[in-house]
C-alpha cells in the first residue's frame, strides 16, 4: 500500500514538473519572438498553443465530422463546426464591415478569405475530402495528432508536402486553363452585409436540422459515448497541490466540441482584427517548396498568386521563422502539452505497414486537393465561409462529395 501511494504521489510530481517546463517553453518561444521583432509570431505562437489545447481536449476533427455523418450517421463534431461558422460568421462581418462600411463601392478587406470560385473549387473540396478519410485526418487534425504521438500523422504531413510539391509544379497549367477564368463571389457585394448573414445563418440552421434529423433516423437516440478517465486523482495533501489542481481540471475531462467551436471561431475572430484568419497550408506549402530546392529542384514562379488570399504560399526570404511556422508548430505544441497534461500523450506506432501507405496516398491527394483550393478545412472552409464568400460553400460541398467517397473506399478496404 506504501509503495502504491509512492508511485502515485511520484506520477503527481513527474506531470507537475512537466507542467512547469511546459509552461516556460511556451511563455520562452513567445518571448523570443518579441525580443527577435518577428511581428506578429508571437501572437501566432499563442493562437496555435490555444488552437492545439482545444482540438486535443474536444476531439474536435473535420474529417471525423465528415466521415462519421456518412459513415455512422453520428453529428458529434458537426454540431461544433456549425455552431462555430455561426460564431464566426457575426464576427467576421462586424470586422469587415467596420473596414468597409459599403460593400457597393468597396473591395472586399484584403484578409478575407475571398477566392476565386468555380469547378477548380469543387474538384480541390473533393479531392482533399478523399485524401483526409483516407489518412485519417485532415491537415490542422494530423498536426494535433503528431502532438499526441502519432506516427502516422507524421507521416500524413509528409504526404502533404509531397501533394503539394505536385500542385505547384502543376499550378501554372491550372491558372491558365481554369482559375483564372473564375470570380471572386463576395455575397455582401449582392446581398449587403445583413443579407449574407441572414442566407450564412439560415443555410448553417438548415443544415444542421437536416444533420441531426438523420443522426436521430440512423442511431434511434443513440450518441457516441464520451470516453471517461480510467484513473482517479491522489489525494490533495498541500496548498501547492491544490493550485495545481485548479490548472489541471480542464485536462481531466474531455470538452464538449459545440464549446471548442465557439472557442476557435472567437480565436479565429482575434487573429482576423490584427492579422489574418486561420490557415495552416500556405506554410506547409513553403516548406514543401524549399525543401524541393534544397534537394535540386528548380524554383518554381508560380502565376495569380500575389492576387489571392486564404491559405497562399508566401515566400519569405531568410527564415523559417514565419507566423505561419509559429501557428502550425504551435498546434504541435499545445496538443502534445494537452495530452501530457492529461495523461494521454503516449507514441502510438502503427501495427500494419499498410497504414504508413495509407497515410502517405492520403495525406498526398489532401495536399494536391488543398493547394488547387489554396486551403484546406481551415482556410478554404471554417475561415471563408464566416468571410462571407462563396467559395467556402462551393468548397464544403466538394468536401461532402470527396468524404463520401472516401468512405465508400475505406468500406471496401478497412
Amino acid at each position: 500500500m506504501q509503495s502504491t501511494q509512492s508511485d502515485v504521489n511520484n506520477s503527481k510530481d513527474l506531470y507537475f514538473y512537466a507542467s512547469i517546463l511546459i509552461l516556460v517553453a511556451i511563455f520562452g518561444v513567445w518571448l523570443t519572438s518579441l525580443v527577435f521583432e518577428l511581428g506578429g509570431a508571437g501572437v501566432y505562437w499563442i493562437a496555435g498553443i490555444a488552437f492545439g489545447v482545444t482540438v486535443q481536449r474536444s476531439r474536435f476533427c473535420f474529417t471525423s465530422a465528415f466521415r462519421d455523418y456518412f459513415l455512422l450517421g453520428q453529428t458529434r463534431i458537426l454540431k461544433g463546426i456549425l455552431v462555430g461558422l455561426v460564431v464566426a460568421s457575426v464576427g467576421f462581418a462586424m470586422i469587415m464591415s467596420t473596414v468597409v462600411p459599403n460593400p457597393d463601392f468597396g473591395s472586399p478587406p484584403s484578409d478575407a478569405n475571398l477566392l476565386p470560385v468555380g469547378l477548380s473549387t469543387i474538384l480541390a473540396g473533393s479531392l482533399f475530402g478523399v485524401g483526409m478519410v483516407l489518412a485519417g485526418g485532415c491537415v490542422s487534425g494530423s498536426l494535433y495528432r503528431m502532438g499526441e504521438g502519432y506516427v502516422a500523422s507524421w507521416v500524413v504531413i509528409l504526404g502533404v508536402m509531397v501533394g503539394l510539391f505536385f500542385l505547384n509544379n502543376t499550378w501554372n497549367w491550372w491558372w491558365d486553363n481554369l482559375i483564372s477564368t473564375e470570380s471572386n463571389i463576395w455575397l455582401p457585394e449582392y446581398l449587403s452585409y445583413s443579407g449574407s448573414i441572414l442566407v450564412t445563418l439560415i443555410s448553417i440552421l438548415f443544415i444542421l436540422y437536416l444533420a441531426v434529423r438523420k443522426e436521430r433516423k440512423v442511431n434511434a437516440g443513440f450518441v457516441m459515448p464520451v470516453i471517461t478517465k480510467k484513473f482517479s486523482e491522489p489525494h490533495i495533501t498541500s496548498t501547492l497541490g491544490e493550485i495545481f489542481s485548479y490548472f489541471k481540471k480542464p485536462f481531466n475531462t474531455e470538452w464538449n466540441p459545440i464549446l471548442a467551436g465557439v472557442i476557435l471561431a472567437f480565436i479565429n475572430i482575434l487573429l482576423f482584427i490584427k492579422f489574418h484568419p486561420f490557415g495552416v497550408v500556405g506554410e506547409i506549402s513553403r516548406w514543401s517548396t524549399d525543401i524541393s530546392q534544397m534537394i535540386g529542384f528548380p524554383e518554381l514562379e508560380l502565376r495569380g498568386l500575389e492576387g489571392l488570399g486564404a491559405c497562399v504560399m508566401i515566400v519569405t526570404e531568410g527564415s523559417w521563422f514565419t507566423e505561419g511556422f509559429f501557428f502550425n508548430v504551435g498546434i504541435i505544441a499545445g496538443s502534445a502539452a494537452s495530452s501530457i497534461l492529461s495523461r494521454e500523450f503516449k507514441v502510438r506506432i502503427p501495427k500494419s505497414p499498410r497504414r504508413y501507405i495509407q497515410s502517405l496516398i492520403g495525406g498526398t491527394i489532401m495536399g494536391y486537393g488543398a493547394g488547387l483550393g489554396v486551403g484546406c478545412t481551415l482556410g478554404a472552409f471554417f475561415s471563408a465561409i464566416p468571410s462571407l464568400a462563396l467559395n467556402g460553400w462551393v468548397y464544403g460541398a466538394g468536401l461532402c462529395v470527396g468524404a463520401y467517397l472516401g468512405v465508400q473506399i475505406i468500406k471496401r478496404f478497412p
